[in-house]
């Protein structure tokens, strides 16, 4: 029960404030697997589990009317899930997705019942009433939190034990096609990441940083540099073509001027 209320309420509790707080990013599964982990104990796993899921849930940002598998339930049960079943990361990467998708299902029910607060705030702001429109606007958020709140309660109660049952009669090769198919989950968000962006000019980056992983066997902190060079140099390259006509009247400009 105590675990069960604890977890609820960081879930709840990081909702409020990722939106209190105009987006810092506190549900992010590097966050929240990390207190996640702290609360129950194991903060190593924590942070594993967290590392692990921000590349395969790297792609899911909601943009627009899109609503992405909910990263914040399914980090925070999946890093749960793993340190109460005492199997670590592969367990809370094969429930982390499931769970997020199932969570997404829901977070668009609340999205559905929050749209019947329109015609109420359309009423509101007519009238100029400010302190109602704030009075509603809390109240969506706060009936999310309590969504939140909810699934991470019900999953933790009635879950747990479920899960730990389950988990401990999987078979060792089922379990061990588990441990591969968590590795290659990570690079199932990198695509995700990448669909949008990829075009016939950043696709030359790709196969560079393929090179420099397949043949020159560089560390992925040496490939980062790589890229952070990179960027920083394109950036400006970038930057001083929209700048010519300005330094063609003597204004010169530093690259490294803010």
């Amino acid at each position: 029960m105590q675990t069960a209320l604890l977890v609820g309420s960081i879930l709840g509790v990081l909702w409020f404030f990722e939106k209190m707080l105009g987006t810092p990013m506190l549900i992010r599964p590097i966050v929240v697997s990390s207190i996640i982990g702290l609360c129950l104990g194991d903060l190593k796993t924590g942070l594993l589990v967290g590392a692990t899921l921000e590349l395969v849930f790297m792609g899911a940002i909601q943009v627009g009317g899109a609503v992405p598998p909910d990263v914040l339930v399914g980090a925070g049960l999946g890093t749960s899930f793993a340190i109460l079943s005492g199997n670590g990361a592969e367990v809370a990467l094969a429930l982390a997705l499931p769970i997020a998708i199932l969570a997404q299902s829901l977070k668009v029910v609340v999205f559905i019942v929050r749209s019947w607060f329109m015609n109420f705030a359309m009423k509101l702001a007519k009238e100029a009433n400010i302190k109602g429109l704030i009075t509603l606007n809390m109240a969506g958020l706060i009936l999310q939190c309590l969504m939140y709140f909810a699934v991470g309660f019900v999953a933790i109660l009635f879950g747990s034990a479920a899960v730990e049952t389950f988990v401990n009669n999987i078979p060792e090769k089922i379990m061990n096609g588990l441990t591969v198919a968590g590795g290659l989950l990570p690079a199932v968000g990198f695509g995700l990441l990448l669909l949008p962006m990829m075009n016939k000019f950043n696709i030359l980056y790709f196969i560079f940083g393929f090179v420099l992983v397949a043949y020159l066997e560089l560390p992925i902190l040496a490939i980062t540099l790589f890229g952070i060079v990179v960027a920083f140099v394109v950036t400006y390259e970038m930057k001083g073509k929209t700048v010519t006509a300005a330094t063609s009247n003597g204004i010169e400009e530093d690259l490294f001027d803010d």
